[in-house]
């Protein structure tokens, strides 16, 4: 195995041409590098120099071994930098999971954005994951954070999490409906129409939690069409099929033929929630954090 020292020593005396004048460079006396050099050439099995009284020469070989020799000092230090940025977070590798509110909201964008212009060199993996799928993923370290709809239980051993947005949720009505044209919808303006909810997954509790808001404030809705996301729900809603709530930064993402009125009296909201493993004290998740944050 080749010394990395030997090979700092070589290139500085094949630089130098002279053994002493090498020496002083490196502040080191000369018996000791002329010693480190012939060590080198003996465990090479081949001749480097050609030497003289004063001065020493590179021979074929050794101006040969000159370019590959710098080649690796180059590398070697382009390692150690990688090694020292990974310590200190300017560098390396993070999943993050995300679940389409985050995206919808803006969240994941502004903290790609922030999170980038301080560490340009670092890659991160985004994946959409849903709640649990991302709970589960951040115990076995698939992922490092992640934003959930839910919080983690607390007392959890393993994650915590933090709120980082709540939206409203606002009522998306068909261009030609006539619901267009009240200003302030009215629980008993929604009684008995026909709806269309977001379902994620089999066994979401989303489509209950809905009936349950819609109960609350005092109407029973006719849910007809399920979807697997809101901008699905809104592409019906343009379509004329039915009324949907979605969360209000979807205002922007929708679709010719929907107007939106807001529900002050509605008990429901879309809640984002960032988490990440308890243990996890690298400096790169704390930044993170922050810039999910705005600080």
């Amino acid at each position: 195995m080749l010394d990395l020292r030997q090979i700092r020593y070589f290139v500085a005396v094949a630089e130098a041409g002279n053994v002493g004048r090498a020496a002083e460079q490196l502040h080191i006396s000369q018996s000791p590098l002329s010693r480190q050099i012939m060590q080198l050439e003996e465990q090479l099995g081949v001749t480097l120099f050609e030497r003289a009284k004063q001065r020493v020469h590179l021979n074929a070989e050794g101006r040969a071994f000159l370019a590959e020799a710098r080649a690796l000092l180059a590398n070697a230090a382009r390692l150690e930098e990688i090694g020292r940025n990974l310590a200190s977070g300017a560098a390396g590798s993070l999943a993050i999971g995300y679940v389409e509110g985050a995206v919808h909201s803006g969240l994941v964008a502004a903290m790609l954005k922030d999170f980038r212009r301080a560490r340009p060199d670092f890659h991160l993996q985004l994946r959409s994951r849903r709640t649990a799928a991302q709970f589960e993923d951040l115990r076995q370290r698939v992922l490092d954070l992640g934003f959930v709809y839910s919080p983690a239980l607390e007392g959890d051993p393993d994650l915590e999490s933090v709120l980082v947005r709540r939206e409203p949720l606002v009522l998306a009505i068909p261009e030609g409906d006539p619901l267009a044209g009240v200003a302030d919808v009215q629980p008993g303006d929604l009684d008995g129409r026909v709806w269309i909810t977001v379902v994620r997954q089999p066994g979401d509790t989303n489509r209950a939690q809905f009936l349950a808001a819609c109960a609350e404030s005092g109407f029973v809705p006719d849910i007809a069409y399920e979807t697997a996301d809101p901008l699905t729900s809104l592409g019906l809603v343009s379509a004329g099929l039915g009324l949907a709530t979605v969360q209000a930064s979807l205002r922007s993402a929708a679709p010719p033929g929907v107007i939106f009125r807001d529900l002050p009296w509605f008990k429901r909201s879309v809640s984002i929630h960032l988490a990440w493993r308890r243990n996890d004290r690298r400096t790169v998740i704390g930044d993170l954090r922050k810039a999910v944050n705005g600080e």
